[in-house]
């Protein structure tokens, strides 16, 4: 097992902010709401990632097992 396998998750935050960052940097016309734009991207990347493995992990657990049976 990977040394960061346990906890890769926490890293999340911190790559996704950075891409916010630099995304909002290029694409804001004024800067006055600049950290407020990058706040919200941030939140809808990381939730978005959140709702796919919640949907990803329901998948496997229960729709995977319905379409193995005779």
């Amino acid at each position: 097992m990977n040394a960061m396998q346990s906890w890769w998750y926490l890293l999340l935050v911190p790559l996704v902010f950075g891409i916010s960052v630099t995304y909002r940097a290029l694409r804001e016309e004024s800067y006055a709401g600049y950290w407020k734009s990058v706040g919200i991207m941030t939140a809808q990347v990381v939730l978005g990632i959140v709702c796919i493995g919640i949907a990803l992990g329901l998948f496997v657990q229960f729709i995977i097992p319905l379409l193995s049976q005779p």
